[in-house]
């Protein structure tokens, strides 16, 4: 993950983690404030750029959750099934659910759209994730550059290890293909042979 942040430079890496705070993706998030933390990206980008993304997707989908949540509900039988979940999270806990359902794992990406769906009003509905991408954005954010701080060096140990034993995993993973075709290859001429037979003894 941190080679493909650092293979293009910054303004790449900055793109890769808009795209990624889209759908949430803590791990790009994580992954960009580490690299904020060695100098690679600016923290204070970083957090913005999420903070825009997470904020402008979560609206979006609340958006058309509200105008077309019905009938994407009956189209589809697996969201209508996470869309049980949301609904009783919702019902039972509120406004707590609306501003931590980012750190709930299997429905944050669909929990937006259902909040539209169970008519909540666009106003409340936009402070709430306002406050909630804010939060969300500080953990994340300020999560992964702690992180930096206690395991950089731990970190790049690992990334240079990989890189070591990259060739030699590639190399065994290509072995064992190959391996398996052989094996697929023999047993296809094997299967061939006694019915060749037969039809030399039946001529």
């Amino acid at each position: 993950m941190i080679e493909f942040f650092t293979a293009h430079g910054p303004l790449l890496a900055y793109v890769i983690l808009f795209l990624g705070s889209l759908v949430e993706g803590e791990s790009i998030v994580l992954t960009a404030s580490f690299l904020a933390y060695t100098g690679f990206l600016s923290l204070p980008k970083v957090m913005t750029i999420a903070f825009i993304a997470t904020l402008c997707a979560d609206q979006l989908l609340f958006y058309v959750g509200r105008f077309y949540g019905p009938g994407l509900l009956e189209r589809y039988p697996k969201l209508k099934m996470k869309s049980k979940r949301v609904f009783e999270l919702l019902h039972k806990y509120n406004t707590p659910f609306i501003l931590g359902f980012r750190f709930v794992y299997g429905i944050r990406t669909v929990s937006p759209l259902i909040i539209g769906t169970a008519g909540i009003s666009i106003q409340r509905f936009t402070k709430l994730n306002l406050l909630a991408a804010v939060i969300w954005t500080v953990v994340s954010c300020l999560g992964g550059y702690f992180l930096g701080y206690l395991f950089a060096d731990v970190i790049e140990d690992a990334i240079h290890n990989v890189g070591h034993y990259q060739k030699i995993v590639f190399l065994s993973l290509g072995g064992i293909v190959l391996f398996v075709i052989g094996v697929f290859y023999l047993c296809k001429k094997w299967r061939k042979k006694p019915k060749s037979k037969q039809e030399h003894t039946m001529h």
